[in-house]
């Protein structure tokens, strides 16, 4: 697996995840309420974001991506800065099949962002995609795309329904987060819903 590739979905404009990134990335693992929400535990030093910011977009298995602004001024993004990030992991090319995750900056959650990085991520697992010259590349051709969320955070569970992912399973108690015990929710897309909700985009 290499790196993957820019993709764009409206607001959202996704590039590979970068070493320069490494500082947005420390900011969302101070943000409480963020690390809450996706259910995230582990404590990192900066050396460890560091050294994953500059390496994790040439890991096999998985592409990772930093979310930055899809508004172009004269030909050229507004901005580059990464607002989230959004990975495709656990990519299992036997069974065709990955894990979508999913974290957004504090300030740009609620903006429509997450649900634009979602559907360029899917078009390009399910799709493929063009790259810079308008020549058409087949991505992963997945099958299934699956991602958890935990059940005290309603606004991702209703933004991936809206868009088109299915409960399929509950894991009671899964998660022990500020003194009380959470159910994690699995849902999931195959590639025959996605082509009926959101082909020919």
């Amino acid at each position: 697996m290499t790196r993957g590739p820019e993709l764009r979905s409206g607001l959202a404009r996704l590039r590979p995840m970068e070493a320069r990134d490494a500082e947005r990335i420390w900011e969302a693992v101070q943000d409480s309420e963020g690390l809450r929400l996706t259910g995230t535990t582990q404590q990192f030093t900066r050396q460890q974001i560091d050294e994953w910011a500059a390496t994790i977009s040439d890991q096999p298995g998985r592409y990772d991506w930093a979310i930055t602004p899809g508004q172009y001024r004269d030909g050229k993004p507004i901005s580059d800065d990464l607002i989230g990030e959004i990975c495709l992991n656990s990519i299992d090319e036997y069974k065709r099949s990955a894990n979508l995750r999913l974290q957004l900056l504090k300030e740009y959650r609620g903006r429509g962002y997450g649900g634009e990085a979602i559907l360029a991520v899917l078009k390009f697992a399910f799709e493929g995609y063009r790259d810079h010259d308008g020549e058409y590349e087949p991505g992963p051709r997945l099958h299934r795309v699956s991602l958890d969320v935990l059940a005290l955070n309603p606004r991702a569970l209703q933004l991936y329904e809206s868009l088109g992912f299915t409960q399929e399973g509950r894991l009671r108690d899964a998660h022990y987060i500020d003194g009380a015990w959470v159910d994690v929710i699995l849902m999931s897309m195959l590639v025959d819903e996605y082509h009926d909700r959101h082909g020919n985009r």
